[in-house]
Parts: C-alpha cells; structure tokens; sequence
C-alpha cells in the first residue's frame, strides 16, 4: 500500500511538473511586468562568449524565473503567506513604522563603490574647465532608520556617502543628501510605498544645488502645488505586494509665473511640450508622470526671461531620482542636457564639446549609485 501511494505521488508529481513545462512553452512570453514595473528577462542568446562566461546560465535562470507561468499570482501568495506568519519583510521590502516600506540595504562593495566614484573624479579632472557637481541622494531607509521593524539589519547610508565624498577630492563639488534633507525629516521627503522622493525632496535638492551655484531657488509661495494622483502605490509595494498599504499622494509644483519648456527625447525623436506625462497617473507606474519615464538622452529647451537665466546650459547625468528634481532647474538654465548612462553609450566628452557645455550635476541615489557600473563609461573618451 505505502508503494502504491509512493508511486502515485511520485507519478503525480512528475505530471505537475510536465505540465507546468507545457504551459511555460505555450504561454507567451512577457517583455514588462506591469506588476514589477520593470522589464523582464528575455530569452538568452546562445554564443560561445556567453557560454563561457556563464552569462548564458545566468540569463537562462532569471527568463525562466521572469517567465514562469502564473507569476504575479504565485507572487501575490508567497506575499501572503509570508503576511499570515506575521513576516515584516519579503521580497528584499521592509514593512516599518508610520506606513512606510523600506529596501533592505546591505554593506555594499566598497571596491566597487570606489571604482564608481574614482570614474566621476577622474572625469572631472581632465575636465577642468568644467564645473562638476555630484548630489548623492540617500534613501528613505538610510534617512529614516528609527522606522525599520525591530531588530531589522540595515547598513548605514551615511557610511557611504562619508566614503564618497572622501573620494572625490577638490575636482568634484559634493552636494550630501542627508545635509540638506534631515533638518526636514519629519515632513514628507520621500514616498511611503516607493523608492523615489517626493516632490518636496525634490524640491529641498533644487534649492540645495541652487544655493551651491550662488542662485535664488524659488520659495515654495512661488509655486501652485497641485496633488495630481492619491493612488500611487509604488515599487516598494510592487515586490512587496504587502496588503493593507496606504497608497502615497503625487505632488506637481508649477510655478505662479509660467514658463514654457519643450523637452526633445533623443530616443525616439519626439518633441513634447510638457515635462509632465498625465497618461501615466492612470498605470501602474505613477512616478513616470514627470519627464515620461527613463530616456538615454534628452533636451529641455525653456523661454526664460533674461533676468532669471541663471546659466546658459547645464547636462545632469542621472538616475530616476532627478526626473522630479529638472522641472525646477528648468526655471534658471534655459537649456539643459540629461543623459542616464545606464541606456546612453555615445561619448560624454564628445557630447559636451559639441554642445559646448561647462555645467554637470551629476545626481544618483545611493542604492543605485553602488551597484551602477555604467558610472565606469564616464572614462570613456
């Protein structure tokens, strides 16, 4: 009888796990996971080179992770189950203190993260007629520490911006995030369910990079302050998929005294005449409203008034974390250049001398400013 029922599950077990390769076969394949927000792994190539550096097993694993049939409902299991064994963590998402949910950040590696800041350091001194400025944005876990669930693990993000900053030596004005965002750490600097800040960080790191250029930033009285979503559950709540979340509120500041901006993405070719992208407030991916999303190259062109043209151009090389900061800066440099390197492969010094430009900001989140090897293009020649 125990043979019997052996073989029985033995033979069930074998059916399930053909039938699930079937409908793995059969099911089409995702490019982007509205759930995750990202794109999904696609099938791997097959060369020698691959093979032999094991990128093919590597990208083979996470198609087949990223393709797994019924994903987003295993997902939403695995979150629950975790949930109902009273788990204040899953998925890499902490669930704190106040509603907020919190990437677990780890000791990262600091040979990287040298290498990463020694490539913005050597790219500001051989250009020297360049006036370069790095802004290291810490996250919502390195600012808010006292709100991860007790005894939760997280390494602090001071450490590293100290390091980096001790990096960059006298070629490179660094601008700390936790300098001018902790006197303002009890108001909402960054969003509850998502990765990004708020507009008002947004806000607090204009007015941070003014003051370091010698401008007058605008006063907050100088802007309409419009809440444009209050729907917004972001990525932290994507991998989390943590029930019970309040959804966060999106903020846009349009100046009292309008400025018309037109925003050319090299992309695709288009030229738009809004920063802002309202088809977005009705997907998933909310915080793509400001400048539509991730582009390899764009160009903001504003009609300022001579009187409030602080300079003439400036390029932000940049994570997603300046998308909500350049409609402010838009406001004082009439034409502004923004690369993300991690989708832009041409030469920066080449794109500067032919734009003629003598303005960076360089500015990044720490999460992904230690794991962001594009930074070691800016060595490029």
């Amino acid at each position: 009888m125990k043979q019997r029922a052996d073989r029985i599950l033995v033979v069930g077990f074998i059916i399930t796990l053909f039938l699930m390769f079937i409908t793995f076969l059969v099911l089409p394949k995702e490019h982007f996971s509205e759930l995750e927000n990202r794109v999904l792994q696609s099938a791997p190539q097959l060369t020698w080179d691959n093979l032999l550096s094991k990128k093919f097993a590597e990208d083979a694993e996470s198609f087949v992770t990223d393709q797994f049939p019924f994903r987003p409902k295993w997902l939403s299991v695995k979150s629950t189950a975790e949930q109902l064994r009273l788990q204040r963590e899953n998925n890499g998402i902490y669930r704190g203190k106040d509603g907020y949910l919190f990437e677990k950040f780890t000791e990262p590696d600091y040979s990287k993260v040298e290498s990463y800041a020694e490539a913005i350091r050597r790219f500001a001194a051989s250009h020297p007629d360049v006036n370069t400025t790095l802004m290291l944005a810490p996250n919502s876990v390195g600012m808010y520490e006292d709100r991860l669930p007790w005894l939760a693990p997280s390494y602090p993000q001071l450490k590293v911006s100290q390091y980096v900053a001790g990096v960059m030596g006298d070629h490179v004005s660094f601008l700390d995030g936790f300098t001018f965002l902790s006197p303002h750490a009890l108001q909402p600097i960054y969003y509850r369910t998502d990765h990004h800040w708020t507009t008002y960080g947004a806000y607090l790191a204009y007015a941070a990079y003014a003051g370091q250029m010698g401008w007058k930033p605008l006063s907050k009285d100088d802007f309409h302050i419009h809440t444009v979503s209050t729907s917004f559950l972001g990525s932290y709540h994507t991998r989390s998929q943590f029930s019970g979340v309040k959804p966060d509120s999106i903020e846009v500041y349009k100046p009292k005294r309008p400025v018309s901006t037109e925003m050319y993405i090299a992309d695709s070719g288009e030229t738009l005449t809004s920063m802002y992208d309202e088809l977005f407030l009705a997907k998933k991916d909310k915080y793509s409203y400001f400048l539509g999303g991730v582009h390899a190259l764009m160009k903001l062109t504003s009609k300022l008034d001579p009187t409030f043209v602080q300079q003439e151009k400036l390029l932000v090389i940049k994570d997603s974390y300046a998308h909500n900061v350049i409609p402010f800066l838009t406001l004082h440099v009439p034409e502004i250049h923004v690369i993300d390197l991690r989708y832009y492969n041409g030469s920066i010094s080449e794109y500067m001398s032919e734009n003629r430009i003598k303005d960076v900001l360089m500015l990044f989140n720490t999460a992904t400013f230690v794991d962001n090897s594009a930074l070691l293009k800016l060595d490029a020649r």
